[in-house]
Parts: structure tokens; sequence; C-alpha cells
């Protein structure tokens, strides 16, 4: 069996690296505000992101806290082919709150 402290899901300091990897992605779209780079819109052409502090708040909490339930599920999985499987599940998830949280795609709730 392969040595379990070479294993980075089994090693605490994953928590750490979910935080600072979280915060990296968040600078993405605040580095696109801050020089009002615009992305394409299938709607409307080329529009600039706005976004609020909540909305950085929530985007950051769903990649932290689903990223964070990824490890925690995957430390008792031991097969690679399921912890692939809960990875796409989660994703899937968190793509699904994330359009839902913007334009309310699948319900009337976020329009």
């Amino acid at each position: 069996m392969k040595n379990q402290n070479a294993n980075i899901i089994m090693q605490n300091k994953i928590f750490s690296q979910i935080a600072i990897g979280t915060l990296f992605l968040l600078i993405i779209p605040l580095l696109l505000m801050i020089f009002k780079i615009p992305l394409h819109d299938p709607g409307s052409g080329f529009e600039t992101i706005n976004w609020s502090l909540s909305d950085f708040i929530i985007i950051g909490f769903l990649i932290f806290s689903l990223s964070n339930i990824f490890v925690l599920i995957a430390r008792r999985i031991q097969k690679k082919s399921q912890r692939i499987i809960l990875a796409i599940i989660l994703l899937l998830a968190f793509l699904w709150l994330w359009a839902e949280l913007a334009v309310g795609i699948f319900t009337n709730r976020g329009s």
C-alpha cells in the first residue's frame, strides 16, 4: 500500500493550501474589475465584471467549503475512480449553485 504520508489528501496542511488557492482564484475577477477588462457576454456583447464585496464572500465561501468537503469525504474513499466521481459531483453542484445565485437559470429565484 502507498505511504499514507505522501498522499496530499491525508495531510492536514491541505486545508491551508485550499484557503490560499481560494484567495488566488478570487484575485482573477478582482484584477478584471480593477483594470476594467471586458469579458464576452453572449446576450449583450462585452461587459466588465461588477462584483460587490458580498459576491466575493459568497463565491469564496463556495469554493473553500466545497473543496474542504471533497477532502473530508475523499479521506474515507480508497478507490481513485470513486474520488473522481465525487469531484465531478461536487464540481457540478458548485456550477449549479453559482449559476443559480448569479442569474437563476433553473428557478426564478435569482432574477
